[in-house]
């Protein structure tokens, strides 16, 4: 008799063929019924090992993400039937489908308004705009919650599931409504833009966040329920306070019972210090220089492993303490990994001991830089990230040798 395991591995590569038959431009149609039993039948988990796999063979996410609405268009029936258990309210997940609740309801709120113009004619929707501009803006700190999903949802995700790597293809659509947002607003803001330009990218924007939260909610979120453990839902959500929550009200952060707070300023020493030959601290001196550098460090092991990252008073790029211990390949967005890839792997080789870009970055200069960690024999012991906000340093000229607080 066939177990349930030999039919989720046989629904799983009929999926499969059927998602690569698509990729390949076959006749939908037939595909469909020859395929229809594991269509039926297809499950969350299903969904994440058949994209898996494609992944495995070496398809990239851009490539995946082209056709995959037309298979989650088959597959949503199926993937809408799958029970599973909702999160308690007061959990981390909780908060993230609340969060995407309170995002529906003022995406369908702007729907309100261009219902009203309706074609019509084109001085209305330069008034229109003057409407929608500031509704768009506001969308931008829902990034958060695309932020928590990468940097404190996805690395305890990669730790428990053997099929992790459909994330990244999440990572680089999070990433493509970053984009499309940020067009968006550009022609919301630029006088000339007529309807026909505003209307095709608009669309794009709202197929993008909805298509989104439809993949949370009947693909990963059912999938994360049945797999992490209450322990690391606490985790999460206890590292969630990091961030704003988008939209809704910022909920009262729960004690975390595995660490006593500590409010004594001798209960705040350490036991054990930093000994060097210039100079020895403590554990909290080590950690307060580190927490009051005007840069954000991450030091990554020989092993590619997130070590440790510091807490300056404002960070440029989002850190949780769930990256600890995470592969530096999986903290990076699809498109831009490859770059990192060849920096560690060129400092490994010994080939280089540095790499430096700058960015622009909210109205900021970024300098980034990259360095190799070496011990006293050369042996390549990692890689240490540095960050600045370069922005003020690029304006200094002649010289200051007197004391001026202005």
């Amino acid at each position: 008799m066939t177990n349930n395991k030999d039919k989720s591995d046989k629904r799983v590569q009929d999926l499969l063929a059927f998602s690569m038959g698509i990729m390949s431009g076959e006749n939908g149609k037939m595909l469909i019924e020859k395929y229809q039993e594991a269509i039926d039948n297809v499950t969350p988990h299903d969904m994440l090992a058949l994209e898996d796999k494609q992944m495995q063979m070496g398809i990239s996410p851009d490539m995946i993400k082209k056709d995959v609405e037309k298979i989650i268009n088959v597959f949503s029936k199926g993937l809408e039937r799958y029970e599973w258990q909702k999160p308690k309210e007061g959990t981390f997940l909780y908060y993230l489908m609340l969060e995407n609740e309170a995002f529906k309801f003022k995406l369908n709120q702007i729907k309100k308004i261009l219902r009203g113009y309706n074609g019509r004619e084109a001085s209305h929707f330069q008034e229109m705009k003057q409407e929608l501009l500031p509704r768009f803006v506001e969308f931008k700190p829902f990034d958060y919650h695309y932020i928590k999903k990468e940097n404190i949802l996805f690395p305890y995700l990669e730790e428990i599931w053997d099929s992790y790597r459909p994330l990244k293809v999440m990572w680089s659509l999070h990433d493509d409504i970053r984009r499309t947002l940020k067009e968006v607003i550009a022609l919301l803001e630029d006088p000339s833009t007529e309807w026909s330009d505003f209307n095709p990218i608009l669309g794009k924007y709202y197929s993008l966040v909805f298509r989104m939260i439809q993949k949370e909610d009947i693909i990963i979120f059912p999938v994360a329920t049945e797999t992490v453990s209450d322990e690391s839902w606490h985790e999460m959500h206890l590292q969630s306070f990091e961030y704003p929550f988008p939209f809704i009200e910022t909920p009262e952060k729960p004690q975390d019972e595995s660490i006593k707070e500590q409010t004594d300023q001798d209960d705040l020493l350490v036991p054990g210090m930093f000994v060097a030959e210039t100079g020895r601290m403590t554990l909290e001196q080590v950690l307060l220089v580190f927490n009051h550098l005007p840069i954000d460090i991450t030091v990554v092991d020989e092993n590619d492993r997130v070590l440790f990252f510091n807490k300056p008073k404002e960070r440029f790029f989002p850190r949780s303490p769930a990256i600890v211990g995470r592969s530096v390949n999986n903290c990076h967005p699809p498109e831009s990994v490859h770059i990192v890839e060849e920096i560690v792997e060129t400092f490994r080789k010994g080939e280089r001991d540095t790499a430096i870009f700058w960015i622009e970055l909210k109205g900021r200069f970024i300098l980034i830089q990259y360095f190799a960690l070496r011990n006293d024999d050369g042996e390549y012991k990692g890689v240490m990230e540095v960050s600045q906000d370069a922005t003020e340093i690029r304006k200094l000229e002649g010289q200051r040798r007197l004391l001026n607080w202005e």
